[in-house]
């Protein structure tokens, strides 16, 4: 299978700190893989050399086969890798709907439509609404943004990224701060975008990342370990000494 995304000997240095070394991996299209590790161990600077937040130091980063290492976050967003944030990132006193249509408004082919109300674009609008369906929102798209729970603001900012039509999804820490049941709603979320989309997911809440991932990869000290199938990262006794610990095998 060709890769949609590829990283060869993709680096990062800072100064005398390698945070990244060498890393090579292949993301295939709608294929749902995990980068999992320690604190300190690389996993969202890689992703932030992805997609265009940091320059590399060496390397390459293949989009269907063209080198896009280097490009710019907003060319490599138009290029269809839409991502997510560790904290929650959406326009608090905006609504639903409003947050989104304005990640949608970004794939206008210009920004010089400022004397045309944003509700005068049909198709701005309907591309807001598939993304509030599809990320279980639309029975909230009235709602100010600012009042909703935690859990909500961060599937928001899911359909925010889906509204700029992206092929793959670069999601950081999703779960982050969330309570049980939120939690499982967005472990119920990011399972079905896994299907339609390639997505790419770091984090810590490894029952969510065995539930989620079909390949997971895993970095120590700004090096790739290990890569491969899910159970073959569970049963690794290196995965285990370095990341998971001895109770990896419960799982």
């Amino acid at each position: 299978m060709t890769p949609l995304l590829e990283t060869r000997g993709l680096s990062k240095s800072f100064g005398g700190l390698v945070a990244v070394n060498a890393v090579s991996l292949c993301f295939n299209e709608r294929e749902a893989h995990a980068i999992i590790g320690p604190n300190g161990a690389g996993k969202s600077t890689f992703v932030n050399l992805l997609t265009g937040h940091l320059p590399h130091s060496d390397g390459h980063v293949l989009l269907n086969g063209a080198d896009i290492a280097g490009l710019a976050a907003h060319k490599v967003s138009r290029l269809g890798i839409g991502r997510s944030y560790q904290k929650t990132n959406v326009f608090p006193s905006f609504t639903v709907f409003e947050n989104c249509r304005l990640a949608a408004q970004s794939r206008l082919p210009t920004s010089m439509r400022f004397f045309r109300p944003a509700s005068a674009y049909a198709e701005v609008s309907e591309r807001a609404a598939a993304a509030l369906a599809a990320a279980g929102l639309s029975g909230r798209a009235g709602r100010i943004a600012g009042t909703m729970a935690y859990g909500e603001q961060r599937q928001l900012e899911i359909a925010m990224v889906l509204a700029t039509e992206p092929r793959i999804l670069v999601l950081d820490e999703p779960l982050a701060g969330m309570g049980r049941e939120e939690s499982e709603a967005m472990v119920a979320l990011l399972k079905d975008l896994a299907r339609r989309y390639t997505l790419i997911l770091i984090e810590h809440d490894m029952d969510a990342v065995f539930a989620i991932a079909q390949v997971l990869s895993v970095m120590v000290n700004g090096t790739l370990l290990e890569t491969g199938p899910v159970e073959q990262i569970r049963a690794s006794r290196a995965v285990q000494d370095a990341y998971l610990g001895d109770g990896a095998e419960a799982y």
